[in-house]
């Protein structure tokens, strides 16, 4: 009997030892397939930072250095410490006001201290928590949907410059949409510098400008006056405000809490966060942030599961901005205006997708559909036209 003990013993020693390189190799494959598609997501919400980084740029003369310097700084903080694709984006009225309106970039940067010193007290004083609890799951969701399809119909419009080319992409990024060996995002870039490189052949020599120049960001403070500061107040940060609480404090907190309930965030802790942002950015040359709803439908759309996807891109910023800030706008020609396009309208039809919880109570839909059409205009006109018709609706004022 005790021979046969051993024995079995023996088997089960054997069978373990066996099972352990098969286990050890399992977990590498796994951590590789989880870098991989990290990496794929951190590009996930390029389709509205370059656009919006070549304008500022080329039409406001920002420094490429402080912009993206800052940029990253924040994306590597927020990845960090929310330990989700919480993303960071340009602040979309701020941006089109200043790229059309020729205003100095002394009045963008005081724009931000007014914006972060806003969204710090509504977050600090806690009076983000009412304005918040206004906020339904219809209207929320109704925020969502319009901002999706916001950013599907400007991916059409940026597809249509090349047809053809988009055409190619969006066919194979559905192919490889949930492909883990090789991510879609991947083969985007690829697909994107090779026809550049095939439409425009000059564009090597272009490339081969590329040089290496360290530089460090300046402490722009001092240049910025107290009329550039009223000036940005008055033409950037107030009209800003709506869409802010709309797409990047709403929208945002449901979104994240609806993927990764097990890293939870608030509207408090996300309106202080922006508020640090924008209160320290403009010091170093950069420009004003938020946590748009979109940007996490994109890095999560191509594969980003953690705030890994923020570390990779705030890096990669970071780097360019301190060795490559001269040549940032040859760097970024390499990407056609098609596939942004393509990687806006992917992002925008993940951030729709997420209303498919709404249910079939005929209210909730109809001002999910309102809120919708509104946002598409405008998120803080939506947010207002939502709380009121929802009311309305709850309380028996009018029905449908």
């Amino acid at each position: 009997m005790d021979a046969s003990v051993e024995v079995m013993e023996s088997k089960v020693v054997q069978a373990k030892a066996a099972e352990g390189p098969a286990q050890g190799a399992a977990q590498v494959k796994t951590k590789n397939l989880y870098n991989r598609m990290e990496w794929a997501g951190a590009f996930g919400d390029v389709g509205t930072l370059i656009p919006f980084v070549v304008a500022y740029i080329t039409i406001v003369k920002i420094d490429p250095l402080g912009l993206l310097f800052m940029f990253g700084i924040c994306l590597l903080a927020a990845g960090f410490y929310y330990r989700t694709p919480l993303p960071v984006q340009p602040m979309k009225a701020i941006g089109a006001a200043a790229i059309a309106g020729g205003i100095s970039p002394a009045a963008l940067f005081g724009s931000g201290i007014t914006t972060g010193i806003f969204w710090f007290l509504a977050g600090a004083t806690g009076a983000i928590r009412p304005i918040a609890r206004l906020a339904t799951k219809p209207v929320v969701r109704g925020i969502m949907l319009g901002l999706g399809l916001s950013f599907m119909v400007d991916g059409v419009h940026r597809m249509m410059t090349m047809p053809i080319l988009a055409g190619f992409a969006l066919v194979v990024t559905y192919l490889l949409l949930t492909n883990p060996k090789v991510p879609a995002m991947f083969m985007l870039l690829i697909i994107g510098v090779v026809s550049a490189v095939i439409m425009n052949p000059q564009i090597t020599s272009e490339l081969a400008k590329i040089h290496v120049a360290f530089r460090l960001p300046v402490f722009h403070l001092p240049m910025i006056t107290w009329n550039d500061i009223v000036v940005g107040t008055l033409l950037f940060t107030l009209p800003q405000i709506p869409l802010t609480l709309g797409n990047a404090v709403i929208a945002i907190t449901a979104e994240n809490n609806e993927l990764f309930p097990d890293r939870p965030v608030t509207e408090k802790k996300i309106a202080i966060s922006q508020g640090i942002m924008n209160l320290v950015s403009p010091l170093f040359g950069g420009i004003p942030m938020c946590h748009g709803a979109g940007g996490m439908a994109g890095h999560v759309r191509f594969g980003a599961k953690t705030g890994g996807a923020l570390v990779i891109l705030g890096s990669l910023l970071v780097l360019i901005a301190l060795f490559f800030s001269d040549s940032v706008a040859i760097i970024f020609k390499i990407f056609p205006n098609a596939i942004l396009g393509v990687i806006l309208f992917f992002a925008g039809s993940e951030l729709a997708i997420v209303v498919k919880d709404i249910g079939n109570k005929k209210t909730d839909f109809y001002v999910m559909l309102i809120v919708a059409a509104v946002a598409m205009w405008n998120m803080g006109a939506a947010f207002l036209a939502g709380v009121l018709l929802d009311t309305s609706l709850r309380k028996g004022w009018i029905k449908i």
